[in-house]
């Protein structure tokens, strides 16, 4: 492990602020971990344990600088701590990032060295698949650390964890019909998927037999013909950008962060905004801009909890119907917190924000919070 004030790049004094004494910090411990052998170069973040062990994917990603990777490492981590309080489990927030392109660097040797860091942290920190990682990777570095989930049903595990999110994003987005037209179906709507990747495509399946009509899109064209060709009633259009101008009812991004920019929110035609892509508000701000065109949007982090709620079951023997029904209350959970924004007078993503730092700060065990009522 390296300290990060031994970082010789020009980064060391500018991560040691953002951590101390900035709003993006407040995190418990940062690893910069390094393994000359294999080329491991790795950030583990841990943001907070007040609920139990933090617990967050491993992303592996070419990154333009180290310092990029560090910022990664922050924000996912700390936006993991939130998503955990709501999805009512007892962990904190974590997240690992591998520095480089996986096509290039990824090895077995390399991932037991960073099985090996995680190990290190004595179970303060659970990992899991995220993107540029796989479930056959956890696999290997489940070898060096048994802090791991997302592995194959084969070693114990979950599985392939898109399952279960694409359906707490369709548990969402129910909630948010109830919200904005009185009843909790898609039926009749008209919802346009962006990303028909992992999770896209199983949200697809969930809004056909729900009787939506679905407009997708993806770059890569072999995904959308995957989807038009199981389910012929879908249409295609050929670029995000195409479908948010679409005469449509939900937006669902559900590919890449960043996706709701200010030209995104000034062109959307829909009336409620769920989806699967994580951090989808390109900066401060958007949430307002939102609400100020009267668009209802489900918090990112909120409905896509579904594949980190079957990651964690998998702590204990996993169970799938267990997780889903934990999932399921997605639906209860984005409706209370329609009913806070409602309340509070403010957007439902700063709703989102109070409720989950209340969780932490009162550090509610996830018996109590997970209850009829999040009042």
């Amino acid at each position: 492990m390296t300290d990060v004030r031994q970082t010789d790049d020009g980064n060391g004094a500018a991560v040691i602020a953002k951590l101390f004494r900035s709003d993006q910090g407040g995190h418990e411990q940062v690893v910069l971990c390094q393994d000359r052998p294999t080329g491991l170069r790795a950030v583990i973040a841990v943001h907070s344990t007040a609920l139990g062990p933090a617990l967050g994917g491993t992303r592996f990603h070419a990154y333009a600088s180290d310092e990029e990777a560090v910022d990664d490492a922050l924000n996912l981590s700390r936006g993991m701590s939130y998503k955990n309080a709501l999805a009512g489990l007892d962990h904190g927030g974590g997240k690992a990032v591998l520095i480089g392109d996986p096509d290039a660097f990824k090895t077995e040797e390399l991932l037991l060295a960073y099985g090996r860091f995680v190990a290190s942290l004595g179970g303060r920190y659970v990992t899991a698949c995220d993107v540029g990682t796989y479930v056959a990777d956890m696999d290997v570095v489940a070898r060096e650390n048994r802090w791991t989930t997302g592995r194959s049903p084969e070693h114990g595990g979950a599985g392939d964890s898109s399952v279960l999110t694409a359906f707490g994003v369709f548990q969402g987005m129910r909630a948010a019909a109830q919200a904005r037209w009185g009843e909790p179906t898609l039926r009749g709507r008209r919802v346009g998927v962006a990303g028909v990747g992992k999770v896209g495509h199983h949200l697809v399946g969930h809004l056909v037999d729900d009787g939506a009509e679905v407009v997708v899109t993806d770059v890569r064209t072999d995904a959308v013909a995957r989807i038009t060709a199981r389910h012929p009633g879908v249409t295609a259009v050929e670029s995000a950008e195409k479908l948010v101008r679409t005469p449509l009812d939900v937006y669902a991004p559900c590919a890449l962060g960043g996706a709701l920019d200010d030209a995104t929110v000034a062109a959307l035609t829909a009336t409620v905004v769920c989806g699967a892509a994580n951090n989808q508000l390109a900066h401060p701000g958007v949430e307002k801009d939102l609400a100020d065109r009267g668009i209802l949007y489900a918090p990112d982090y909120v409905v896509n909890a579904g594949g980190v709620i079957q990651v964690a079951d998998e702590l204990h023997g996993f169970d799938f119907e267990r997780a889903r029904a934990k999932a399921a209350k997605i639906h209860d959970t984005t409706l209370a917190i329609f009913e806070r924004a409602r309340t509070d007078g403010v957007p439902p993503a700063v709703a989102a924000d109070r409720l989950a730092e209340q969780r932490m700060a009162d550090r509610t065990p996830a018996a109590e919070w997970l209850r009829p009522s999040l009042g």
